[in-house]
């Protein structure tokens, strides 16, 4: 089915302040998720906002936490972001790194004791629009086995990169795993199997049924070098911000752990090319932006595709557009609206 941008949005951002998110955040977050299904992201889009809300309920998520200053010392920034829900704890963290790479030629801005975050490429928007280019990286829940393992020990890794280009940025955004657990969630949802080599029941035997895949592991993407690529994620999210290993995180899909916080690590780190550029000490931003741009070219005119090129950033939502929504998605959704005794339950295609 669907449904105007604005009416999603907008309904997304009622559901979360019904369930305690102050309405600031919640519009923030409901941005967020909103543009995640824009981009084609639905695994980190509107499909969580269901368990989202179950969590703010049931006190996973604090619903009034606030981002406080652990330490600052310029050009490096850590938050503890008290428990909260990610999205809106990201979007202030990108703009201070924004600002402070604009200030000292680079910046690290990280954000320990959080909650999900949904899609990073999100993220990376504050950064582009200035020129900037940003690194962002996350983990979640032990999803993974190291290589050559029997258990999870690693979360999917999620990493994502905004790169300046004109008119719009390439954003990379991509789990280190052969398929993101919000994927495997929208499979279960409609009942559909999954592909062969993806994942593995609990015990380490192969699976393709995708409920027994989100209480199982999940394959590394590329064999032991997305291993190593996954590894390197965790030592700078859940090793270097804390306060939790990827081992210690409560799964977002499971009931039973709904009311218990996530307390999970971001990390951004945003470079101005000037800063980086050596083309001589009068050089500004335009050496490095013409050879990004003569890369994207090269890329384009060699048959190939820049990626994650042309999507818009989330100023450029527009409220008329045309959002589809899946009907297993649209159904939870619905079943929340009136569990708030909302008086538009989306039901209908408003468009």
């Amino acid at each position: 089915m669907t449904f105007t941008v604005g009416y999603v949005r907008e309904l997304v951002a009622r559901l979360l302040h019904c369930a305690g998110l102050p309405s600031p955040q919640a519009e923030v977050t409901a941005t967020s998720i909103v543009l995640a299904d824009w981009w084609g992201i639905g695994s980190h889009g509107l499909l969580r906002v269901p368990y989202y809300l179950s969590r703010l309920e049931a006190g996973g998520y604090a619903t009034d936490a606030a981002l406080t200053v652990v330490r600052d010392s310029g050009a490096v920034v850590a938050l503890d972001g008290g428990g909260g829900l990610g999205h809106w704890q990201m979007w202030d963290a990108a703009e201070i790194a924004a600002q402070r790479c604009e200030e000292f030629g680079v910046a690290a801005v990280a954000v320990g004791n959080s909650g999900h975050c949904g899609a990073l490429g999100v993220y990376t928007g504050a950064a582009t629009r200035r020129g900037l280019v940003s690194l962002v990286f996350s983990h979640g829940p032990a999803a993974m086995p190291a290589w050559g393992g029997s258990r999870a020990v690693l979360s999917t890794s999620p990493f994502a990169a905004g790169i300046p280009l004109r008119p719009r940025p390439a954003v990379i955004d991509m789990a280190l795993s052969a398929v993101a657990r919000g994927t495997v969630a929208q499979y279960a949802q409609r009942g559909e199997p999954l592909e062969d080599g993806w994942a593995y029941d609990a015990s380490g035997s192969p699976t393709t049924d995708p409920g027994v895949a989100l209480s199982g592991m999940l394959s590394p993407l590329g064999g032991p070098k997305g291993y190593a690529l996954a590894f390197l994620v965790e030592a700078l999210t859940a090793g270097l911000v804390g306060p939790m290993l990827s081992a210690d995180v409560p799964d977002m899909f499971s009931p039973d752990d709904a009311g218990r916080p996530q307390r999970i690590a971001h990390l951004l780190i945003t470079l101005d090319p000037a800063a980086l550029d050596v083309s001589g000490v009068d050089a500004d931003a335009a050496a490095s932006a013409q050879r990004l741009e003569r890369l994207a070219a090269d890329i384009e005119a060699s048959g190939g595709r820049v990626p994650g090129r042309g999507r818009i950033l989330a100023d450029e939502l527009d409220d008329d557009g045309e959002l589809a929504v899946e009907p297993t998605v649209l159904a939870a959704l619905s079943r929340w609206a009136a569990h708030f005794h909302l008086s538009e339950v989306p039901v209908e295609p408003v468009i």
